[in-house]
């Protein structure tokens, strides 16, 4: 367990990951406003990509073509997979960007919403015009 933990303390990108998510869970949950609760859901939002960024990452690697020795065309018919990043993460990481700005244009709609029907956005006195 400890070696976990300090294999992952000497990842500066894994630290920027929860300091983004962590920042963002605790603007959500302490903030009435509900703007600022939406910029604190796309924070985490953000850190969860980052860190399919981060998992995907791989030194050396190139796109998944192949090419060079591994083309068809070679003589050699085997391919080695070290040198090639896995498009998988990348895939997902672009379905959730594009997943997150859609949940925010809807979000921000319906808290548009919200203020044309309350005329606030503080979260405690849109519960107590409910009452």
């Amino acid at each position: 367990m400890i070696e976990h933990i300090t294999s992952a303390l000497q990842r500066p990108n894994f630290i920027a990951f929860v300091i983004l998510f962590l920042w963002g869970l605790f603007i959500m949950v302490s903030h009435p406003n509900l703007i600022k609760k939406l910029i604190g859901l796309y924070l985490v939002q953000t850190s969860i990509i980052f860190l399919l960024v981060t998992f995907s990452a791989k030194k050396d690697a190139t796109v998944p073509i192949l090419q060079g020795d591994d083309s068809l065309v070679s003589a050699v018919n085997e391919i080695d997979p070290n040198e090639y990043a896995n498009p998988l993460p990348h895939v997902l990481t672009l379905t959730a960007i594009v997943v997150q700005v859609a949940t925010l244009g809807v979000s921000l709609a319906l808290v548009a919403a919200i203020y044309r029907t309350y005329d606030s956005l503080d979260e405690n006195e849109i519960l107590e015009k409910l009452k």
